[in-house]
């Protein structure tokens, strides 16, 4: 099947989605975010994520193929996030994709989160980069991963501890009452601040650390550090403290990805998820990746949260690909490893 037309659903979290891609052309990406619902409690409510993507999931998709100028009979195949994520958000998402798969007689493609989060790259750059290392961040997740080929070889180099980075940003935007979610409330915040104000803690980065686990992540200690800074300090600065904060996130993100880099010998290095949007992520990635000759990409803000093009873009390459579709009878896994690319 060359250039498919692939409809793409993802429901992981809180953002119901939905993107349709013509091959590696992105013709429509639709999310209702459910957000607002749970800024009062100071994160996701699965409950009211889950109810949230019942109510929004079929104007979603009639959106989608209104902005795609297609109908559901021109689909080609449908694409499915099945995890990992919260269950009963998964739940929704699978139901209505096995639902389209059935009703339209298409094959289907049950996919991981994460590796889509990797897969959206290649909506925007056309040059093939795989191998390639890639430096997953968002809310839920921080890993290195050696990408051999996104619709079948996904090898963890190292992940979180503890707390993943995004999940550092919120925490630490909720004790200082900055709202939620906190990783854009902190990046806009840092902009007026001085990153080298604090001297925070870089987790997992002493001698013995690179020696016994070079790769993985941990920011516990960091948060703990923060959240005891705010309370000695009582007339601490909060610009100083989010900018010192984030610095101290990007640096340790961008010492362990470049030292992926350099160990395995591959030049290109992709940065995926929702914390990529962060701006002094993608400035010091810049600036790092130049010096060490290190080919870098990173989807534009909007393709970094969460979203179908991602889960989309990642069908079509599967079914360009030849790769097998997923049986339409399959479960949600809200624990899927990275490594497996989709369900068969």
């Amino acid at each position: 099947m060359s250039e498919p037309l692939v409809l793409g659903i993802e429901t992981s979290c809180d953002e119901t989605a939905v993107g349709i891609v013509r091959g590696r052309t992105l013709l429509a990406n639709v999310i209702a975010s459910s957000v607002e619902e749970h800024a009062r409690f100071g994160g996701v409510v699965p409950e009211i994520a889950s109810r949230a993507h019942l109510e929004a999931m079929q104007p979603t998709i009639k959106k989608a193929l209104a902005d795609a100028k297609v109908s559901l009979n021109d689909i080609d195949a449908i694409a499915v996030t099945a995890g990992p994520g919260l269950v009963g958000a998964l739940l929704v998402g699978v139901g209505s994709a096995a639902g389209l798969a059935i009703g339209l007689d298409k094959p289907i493609y049950a996919v991981n989160h994460l590796a889509a989060h990797v897969s959206v790259d290649y909506l925007t750059h056309a040059q093939e980069i795989e191998p390639t290392i890639a430096l997953l961040v968002s809310g839920g997740h921080s890993s290195i991963l050696q990408v051999d080929d996104i619709t079948s070889s996904v090898v963890k180099l190292g992940q979180t501890i503890d707390d993943a980075a995004g999940e550092a940003f919120d925490k630490i935007a909720r004790v200082m009452k900055l709202g939620f979610p906190g990783g854009p409330a902190i990046d806009a915040i840092a902009k007026e601040g001085n990153a080298t104000a604090i001297d925070f803690p870089r987790g997992l980065t002493t001698s013995n650390d690179w020696q016994t686990r070079p790769y993985d992540f941990s920011f516990s200690g960091l948060k703990t550090a923060v959240a005891r800074y705010l309370e000695s300090v009582p007339d601490y600065v909060r610009s100083d403290v989010a900018a010192s904060f984030q610095e101290s996130i990007v640096d340790v993100l961008m010492l362990k990805a470049l030292a992926a880099c350099k160990e395995s010998g591959i030049d290109s290095l992709v940065i995926a998820g929702g914390v990529a949007a962060n701006s002094r992520l993608r400035a010091v990635a810049a600036l790092r990746c130049e010096k060490a000759g290190i080919q870098l990409r990173i989807p534009a803000p909007g393709l970094c949260t969460d979203n179908g093009a991602m889960v989309a873009s990642l069908g079509a390459l599967m079914a360009a690909a030849g790769r097998e579709p997923s049986p339409v009878a399959f479960d949600a896994d809200s624990s899927l490893p990275v490594t497996v690319v989709s369900l068969s």
